[in-house]
């Protein structure tokens, strides 16, 4: 089976600074687009799998897939605020490959402002019609992840190991966490882990401040579990920590 961030025929990654590795942020990416690939395939799916006049669960699954867009647009908000800009600055061969990333940051920008409106208006009908719709523009987004999430990884992370310190690619990952329900957090990580091999979990889960570890233990994965099953009955829940 090839691994989903391989290099397709006729992509080149960005030139290399010189320098030692001073950060682990691809295997800390990785570890994130392998939830949002997971998320955003399951999503044209999960709308497609409310009866039309189902608004019980269209209420349910549409706040969670308005969670997951929340998240993914956050995480790119951390990336162009603070990766990007020094990343430009201190490695500026690899101007072209920033240019494209951001070009797609924007494409699913524009494709999760074209969403918001369509997921408001189905979680509180349930129509039919506009579920189509709502898979449909879940389905383009996907598309667009699945290049993006890989390209980002294969081609500029490298790049960014060589000019970024730990220390900053944590606060990457930790922008914007504080908009987010506690509750919603620890559930969330639960789906993260479970979307990893479990060599990566045990390294996401040590990179965990301790507060948020025992919170997970105590009630997350709970949490996750119970959501798991609610968004698709019938299905094993995949194992986490």
């Amino acid at each position: 089976m090839t691994d989903f961030f391989t290099m397709q025929p006729g992509e080149t990654a960005a030139p290399l600074p010189p320098g030692p590795v001073l950060c682990t942020g691809t295997a800390g990416m990785r570890r994130i687009h392998r939830f949002f690939v997971w998320a955003y395939g399951e999503a044209p799916g999960l709308v497609r799998s409310v009866a039309p006049g189902d608004t019980a669960r269209a209420a349910y699954v549409g706040e969670v897939l308005g969670n997951f867009d929340k998240v993914l647009h956050t995480h790119h908000e951390g990336e162009d605020l603070l990766m990007y800009p020094p990343l430009g600055e201190r490695a500026p061969a690899c101007a072209l490959h920033i240019g494209q990333m951001l070009a797609q940051h924007r494409q699913v920008t524009e494709k999760l402002e074209g969403i918001e409106p369509v997921r408001l208006r189905w979680l509180e009908t349930a129509d039919a019609e506009t579920g189509r719709e709502l898979a449909e523009r879940y389905e383009e987004l996907s598309a667009i992840l699945n290049v993006h999430l890989r390209r980002e990884v294969t081609e500029v992370m490298p790049a960014v190991d060589r000019v970024m310190t730990e220390e900053e690619m944590n606060a990457v990952g930790q922008h914007g966490i504080k908009k987010f329900d506690k509750k919603f957090m620890v559930a969330y990580l639960g789906m993260v882990l479970a979307t990893n091999p479990p060599a990566d979990r045990k390294e996401l889960f040590k990179e965990i401040p301790a507060p948020v570890r025992l919170a997970y233990k105590l009630v997350g994965r709970r949490m996750y579990r119970k959501q798991y099953s609610t968004l698709f009955p019938g299905r094993e829940v995949p194992e986490t920590l």
